[in-house]
Formats: structure tokens, C-alpha cells, sequence
């Protein structure tokens, strides 16, 4: 008889609390250090937070991954009550999380790490599969074994409104972002093995481009119904935000397109107004 199984991630996969219930998934927390001050991803410190600060006196946060013991103790927390895990992370590119979980794994039998190769609901949308694959019946290893394979279908593709945060925090030159921010340009980055690359430059003003971008984004593909999301870094109108809700649905004929924000380790880089059109492609 199969041992059941535990979903498990970090908190990059920017899931909401309704979610994590829902599907029964937990996160262990990036940790966000400002300072002298020490948080932890979306517990006590919020992109808000995060924005408030930058805007009295520029300073961004680095965030850090969970030590050795913290995530020994975090699968042990499941191991011992008598569940395997199925435990998926940012891409190992982008953090060093995974390494951390694949070595704190090697401590367990029946503790599965997964990179992603993704970021925020990227991450997300692996650990819905795997949670509803779980409920099918699944065991640990199948389920792994299976995210390797899907995880290459996955959409994750973001649309930012500056550049301002990715230059101040190291990720793009200066000249870049400088010129980027003069022509009032918007990149759009995806996920690709793992990295962030630009793949298309866009102008005007934000509605327009979101529906631009979405527009082409979903335009011939064949685009798993059960799940897709919009994810935003905050500061965008309620309303754009319903008015592009609607317009997936429209694209997709998807009923069930989740909201979410993006949370700290995310919002960090791309700053206020970035949004994203994630799902999984057949």
C-alpha cells in the first residue's frame, strides 16, 4: 500500500492561501532581509512592504534561501507522520533552494525534489498537477517523475512596466534599463531552461499592452482548461485586473482562472505593475 503523499514547495510559487487549503500544499518560506532586518516571504514582510521601503530610501531586499537544517526539519516534519513528499522549487538557476532541498533530501526515503525551471506561479501551476495527481492515486515517485516531463509545457511569461528594479538589483546593465526606461519600453520576459530572457519588446500605455500581451500569449495554443492564472506584482486598477480576467476566460473558455500575487522574492525583481498569463500547454 502507498504511503500518502505531501505536496510541498517554496513560497516563490506565489500561491494564495485559498489555494494552498484547496489543493493541501505547503511552503516553506524564502527569507527577506532588508538591513539589519530579517522576514520571512510573505508571512511578515509583503511586496507593499517592500515597495513603501524602496520609496523612502531605495533599498531593495536580497532574499536568502532556507538553511540545511530548517529544510531537514521541514521534511522531516512529514516523514515522520508518516507521508512521502513530492517537494518542487524555483529553477535551481535562479536560487540556490533547490540545491538546499536536494541535499536536506538525501536524508529521507521518499522525499522527492523537483526543480521546476520556473518562478513564481510557474511553480505553482507544477504543484497543483502534482496535488491533483496525488489525489488520483499517485505515488511519490510517479508524480516526480511525471513533473519532470510536464514541467517543459508550462507557459511562464511576465510583462514589466520598468526596469528599475531588475537594474537596481543587479539582474539586467544599467545602460540597459537607462534606455529601456527613456523609450518608455515594457519587455516581456519568459522562463526558458530555467532562465529569464526577454522575447518581445512592447509600448504604450498598460492596459493596452496587458491585453496585447495576453492576446498573443494565448493566440494558437492548445492550452490545458483545468488551470490558468494571471499573476501581478501589485498596483494595477482593480479593474484592468477583472477586465483581463475576463479576457482569458475568453481566449481559453478556461471557468476557473485564478488571480494571484506575486510575492516578495518575484516582486523584488520586477517591481510594481508587472503581470503574467501562466498555464500548462497540451
Amino acid at each position: 500500500m502507498n504511503k500518502p503523499v505531501m505536496i510541498t514547495t517554496d513560497s516563490t510559487a506565489d500561491l494564495s492561501s485559498e489555494l494552498l487549503e484547496r489543493f493541501q500544499i505547503k511552503t516553506i518560506p524564502l527569507t527577506i532581509t532588508l538591513g539589519q532586518d530579517s522576514f520571512l516571504d510573505g508571512c511578515n514582510f509583503t511586496p507593499d512592504d517592500l515597495y513603501r521601503r524602496y520609496r523612502e530610501d531605495g533599498s531593495l531586499p536580497k532574499t536568502a534561501a532556507p538553511g540545511i537544517q530548517e529544510m531537514t526539519d521541514f521534511f522531516r516534519s512529514f516523514t515522520q507522520a508518516g507521508f512521502e513528499v513530492v517537494h518542487l522549487d524555483i529553477s535551481a538557476k535562479l536560487s540556490n533552494i533547490f540545491n538546499v532541498a536536494r541535499l536536506a533530501a538525501e536524508s529521507f526515503e521518499g522525499v522527492h525534489v523537483v526543480d521546476s525551471e520556473m518562478l513564481s506561479t510557474g511553480v505553482g501551476l507544477l504543484a497543483i498537477e502534482a496535488a491533483e495527481c496525488r489525489d488520483r492515486g499517485m505515488d511519490a515517485a510517479a508524480i516526480a517523475e511525471h513533473l519532470e516531463a510536464l514541467k517543459k509545457k508550462v507557459s511562464s511569461t511576465f510583462v514589466i512596466d520598468t526596469l528599475e528594479f531588475m537594474w537596481k538589483g543587479g539582474r539586467c546593465a544599467g545602460v540597459t534599463a537607462l534606455g529601456a526606461n527613456l523609450l518608455k519600453i515594457k519587455p516581456a520576459l519568459k522562463l526558458s531552461d530555467g532562465e529569464i530572457k526577454v522575447f518581445k519588446k512592447y509600448r504604450g500605455k498598460n492596459e493596452h499592452v496587458y491585453r496585447q500581451y495576453i492576446t498573443e500569449q494565448l493566440e494558437d495554443k492548445k492550452i490545458r482548461p483545468a488551470h490558468v492564472f494571471i499573476t501581478e506584482s501589485g498596483e494595477i486598477e482593480p479593474a484592468v485586473i477583472d477586465e483581463l480576467l475576463a479576457l482569458v476566460k475568453e481566449k481559453t473558455g478556461c471557468a476557473e482562472v485564478h488571480h494571484t500575487r506575486a510575492g516578495c522574492t518575484v516582486s523584488s525583481h520586477c517591481g510594481p505593475k508587472t503581470l503574467g498569463v501562466l498555464f500548462i500547454e497540451e
